[in-house]
This record gives C-alpha cells, structure tokens and sequence, in this order.
C-alpha cells in the first residue's frame, strides 16, 4: 500500500492545538483493487486520521470559525444541529475546545460506538425516529431552533456555504499536491454533499480535465450512514447537482463486502460510507478499464471501523 502524505505534515509540531491537526491527512493507493485493472490506480484518503475521527471535522471547524467570524456565535451559545454521527463528533470535539456547549439531533439507530463518543464528548443527544433518518432529525433541529432562536447558533451543515468551502481551501488542494495534479476522478458518496461539493469545486478549478463521480445509495433504506438517496431525501441546500459528471448508485451489502476485503486484503479497517466511496472508485475503474483509458481516481475514507465494530457484518462470509 503507497503511501502519499502532504508536505505540510513534516513541519514541526511542538506547540500545536488540537485543533490545528484537522487537515493534512495522508492519501494512500489501495493496490489489491486494481492489479487485474492494468493502468488504473485507486487512491483514498485516510480522513480518519483527524483528531475526531472523520472528515467532517474539517467542516465542522470551519462551520465554529465562520459562526465566530460573522458574530452569530457567542459565548452563552449553543451550538445546535441535525447529523448522523460524525459532524456531531466534530461540533461536540470542537466545542470542547473552545468552550461551547453543543446539543445534536440525531436518528436513534446511529452506531452505538457514535452515540458513546458523543457522549463521553459532553454533547447533549435528542434522538429521533430512525425511519425518518437524517431528513427526521434535520426538522426536529428546526423546531428547536424556531422556538428558541437566541440560545442556539444553528450550524445548519446542510445549507451552510462554510462546509463545502472547508474541502474547497483544504481537501481539494491536498489531493492535488499528494497526486502531483496526476488526479483523473474524484468520486464521494453525497451526505450533506460538503465533501464532493467543495472538492470537486477546486479540482474543477485547478484541474480542469478531472471528472468528479458522486455515489448515493441505491435505495431510499439503507445502511450506509451520513449518505442521503437524494430522490427520496431533502437535498442539501448547498448540493449543486451541475457538478457530477456521472452518478454511481451503491448497495449496503457491497459496502460490508468492501470493507470485509480491505481489512483483510490491505489492513485498511473503513467505516460503511468510506468503504462505499471504494466501492464506487473499483466500478468507475472497471468502467474505464472497458473503454481502455487510464486512471488515478481518488476517494475519500470518510472515517474508519471503530465506530461500527459492533455491526454483524463484520463475521459474515464472502
């Protein structure tokens, strides 16, 4: 497994918060999924390797700083939103450090290991019907926040501009330098669609060739946590649907299968969606590996196994 880390991890460290560690993760190729796809190579990036364990602590530090900036949050302040775990995880580690408290909707089947950390974290959890999923939580959150708009700053990571913009400043440029603009696609399963907004924005931009892939679950039900099936979902306010190239519809069951092979095949142990953005990035190469083009397509590994440790899946056989 190659490994490509970002210049900026060898600058020193002495002296540096924790929040300052957000960021910056190395970007690795996962070679057993393309030794029979010749000109092909898969790289994703160990976003789990943030201080809070997913690559939504860039949005969420980014989300606290522009609330800071533009006065709309202040000491005395919650801070208030809908998530499906690890933008919770983010607010809740975040708000620690900088002394706010954070209260979270979430659905109630969230992974137990989600809910523990939140927990130990000190953020207060209203938990809400899982047959709603994340679109249940994001209307209780409104509620809250209409009848008591002076307690709360609502983070609102679905229409916030600062949550794309944390991966068009951060993730985008990362890629491009840890690939050497040597990135062909990019692909992301779409959740609040921060990652795959922000990202492709810059890829777009400073590498005009690239081709930006989403992925959404096949189905309405599922168990791919943090990722929407926008037909049957209230889409994000910040989700430009201009951006995609192509779309890519993923199953739970490939998503369990995928992280079950790249335990065992690489020692990489992904969370649902992280081994579902693998999944998307082995059917694109598949797709141009017919056409005979090459490629370098980049995924994202939203965050890792500990969180779902819990889940049957894990002992099932292929």
């Amino acid at each position: 497994m190659a490994i490509a880390s970002s210049s900026e991890r060898t600058r020193a460290q002495l002296g540096v918060g924790l929040l300052d560690q957000i960021g910056n993760t190395p970007l690795v190729r996962v070679e057993s999924l393309t030794k029979d796809l010749p000109g092909i190579e898969i790289w994703t990036k160990l976003e789990f390797l943030n201080p809070g364990g997913s690559v939504k602590d860039r949005a969420g530090l980014n989300i606290v700083n522009e609330g800071e900036k533009s006065g709309r949050l202040v000491k005395g302040r919650t801070i208030l939103d809908a998530t499906s775990g690890n933008t919770g995880i983010a607010y809740a580690m975040v708000g620690a450090a900088k002394g706010y408290p954070v209260t979270l909707c979430l659905p109630a089947n969230a992974s137990r290991e989600r809910k523990q950390i939140l927990e130990a974290l000190g953020a207060g959890l209203i938990f809400t019907d899982p047959a709603e999923g994340s679109d249940g939580a994001i209307r209780r959150v409104r509620e809250i926040y209409a009848q008591h708009p002076d307690e709360y700053f609502y983070a609102d990571q679905y229409s916030n501009d600062a949550n794309w913009q944390a991966h068009f400043k951060t993730t985008g440029p990362e890629i491009i330098a840890q690939t050497a603009s040597r990135v062909t696609h990019f692909l992301a399963l779409l959740g609040t669609t921060g990652t795959f907004t922000g990202t492709s924005r810059r890829l777009k931009r400073d590498v005009p060739r690239v081709e930006c892939w989403s992925a959404q679950p096949a189905t309405p039900l599922h168990g791919i946590e943090g990722a929407k099936h926008l037909p049957s979902a209230i889409v994000p306010g910040i989700y430009d649907a201009t951006i995609a190239d192509g779309n890519l519809w993923i199953e739970t069951e490939a998503c369990h299968a995928m992280a079950r092979r790249v335990a065992r095949t690489e020692g990489l142990l992904l969370g649902i969606s992280a081994a579902g953005n693998l999944v998307a990035a082995r059917r694109l190469a598949e797709q141009l590996g017919a056409e005979g083009r090459h490629g370098v397509n980049v995924t994202i590994a939203c965050d890792g196994a500990a969180k779902y440790l819990s889940e049957a899946f894990w002992g099932e056989q292929d």
